[in-house]
């Protein structure tokens, strides 16, 4: 078998949903498994699992064990020459795993692969690629020099600035939302730390196999949607986790000092309190473009949001204002996956990531719209 594609669930049914279904239109033509192992969901994402996707092999736990100790179980179950770690708050494009497969057989000492990374409103995500967090350059990131200093090297290696988000190159550290390798390398590596539960595995992880000979990739061929917002709610339970594991690998591999942790601490209190009260200013959607041929579900959408909803056939790319013009109508699109492809409206969502326009998606044949205007808040599921 050529891959096994891992999803950890916990508690995000929908999302899980649309995941799935974007990963198996990835997977056609390739000899390949979804393993779905479900942390003890409180909702019925297992009974959905169960109802709509019977061929995947489902693993649900009486508990939630964590990131770490999840993923372990899938790869244990897997039998894929490759494997690929996946977040359910993701979507696939229908070439991800095609090109993911072609570019690891290319490449000697292959560690991980990373893909290019966008939030539900089209935003690249920096921690696609990532530096090796030493002391150093956890401080450079914490105090936010590197924003001051994009062009300096000195400060610009959390997020591995040395390459551009188009650009493909080495880089150390990916993120756990999608992490492509043997699954040899995973095992020899000792799979994810257990001692964490969550945050700061795919780091420990990264930095595990690099220190093993192995090359980790920024492989921008092929971009997919990681929601976010959906993983964590940025909670007290959220900062204590964040803190514990960062000061965790840190001690395991740069020996870390009192003086050292202190810093760490107050500073990654400081950093997720931010993140926690950050509140952005979002207009509402003043106008909705719905992407499809359907007259039957411009109309369901007009009952739900009682508004006046525009359908549009067939994308040209002068309707609607590139990245770099400004709409002056805050405007919310939504991509029927009856007409688009999910490597369509990922392409259309970077072409077109103003700040203006938000996206939402009809999963084909189901009833639902789902998506997420901001990485640190759960999405919107509007059910028709």
């Amino acid at each position: 078998m050529q891959l096994s594609v891992i999803i950890l669930n916990y508690n995000v049914r929908y999302f899980l949903q649309l995941c799935l279904q974007s990963v198996q239109n990835a997977l056609e033509g390739i000899e390949s498994e979804i393993i779905v192992v479900d942390n003890n969901s409180p909702d019925d994402s297992c009974k959905m699992v169960a109802d709509l996707f019977p061929q995947v092999k489902l693993i649900a736990l009486q508990e939630n064990f964590g990131f770490p100790k999840g993923n372990n179980i899938g790869v244990q179950e897997a039998k894929g020459k490759y494997i690929c770690i996946l977040n359910p708050d993701t979507v696939v494009a229908e070439d991800t795993f095609t090109k993911m497969l072609t570019f690891a057989e290319g490449k000697d000492n292959f560690g991980i692969a990373g893909a290019k990374m966008i939030d539900g409103t089209g935003r690249f995500l920096p921690e696609s690629k990532r530096g090796i967090p030493t002391p150093w350059v956890a401080v450079t990131k914490i105090t936010g020099f590197y924003k001051l200093f994009p062009k300096v090297k000195f400060f610009n290696r959390y997020y591995a600035m040395h390459l551009g988000k188009d650009e493909v190159g080495e880089t150390q550290i990916l993120t756990g939302a999608f992490m492509f390798m043997h699954r040899e390398t995973y095992l020899n590596a000792g799979g994810f730390d257990e001692s964490y539960f969550m945050y700061s595995e795919d780091m420990d992880l990264s930095y595990t196999i690099l220190k093993a000979g192995k090359k980790n990739w920024y492989y921008p061929g092929t971009a997919i949607i990681h929601y976010k917002g959906e993983s964590t709610v940025r909670d007290t339970a959220y900062m204590k986790r964040f803190n514990d594991a960062t000061k965790a690998f840190y001690r395991k591999h740069f020996n870390g000092s009192l003086f050292f942790d202190l810093f760490m601490r107050a500073g990654t209190l400081f950093f997720v309190f931010s993140k926690k009260n950050k509140k952005v200013a979002r207009r509402q959607p003043e106008e909705y473009y719905l992407f499809s041929k359907n007259e039957e579900l411009k109309l369901a959408l007009e009952e739900q949001l009682t508004t006046k909803v525009i359908r549009i056939g067939e994308y040209k790319e002068n309707m609607l204002y590139p990245a770099t013009g400004i709409n002056p109508k805050q405007t919310e699109i939504i991509f029927d996956n009856d007409l688009l492809t999910y490597g369509d409206m990922i392409a259309i969502m970077q072409r077109h990531c103003t700040g203006c326009y938000t996206f939402k998606i009809k999963p084909q044949h189901y009833n639902f719209i789902i998506g997420s205007n901001s990485s640190n808040d759960r999405g919107t599921i509007i059910h028709l």
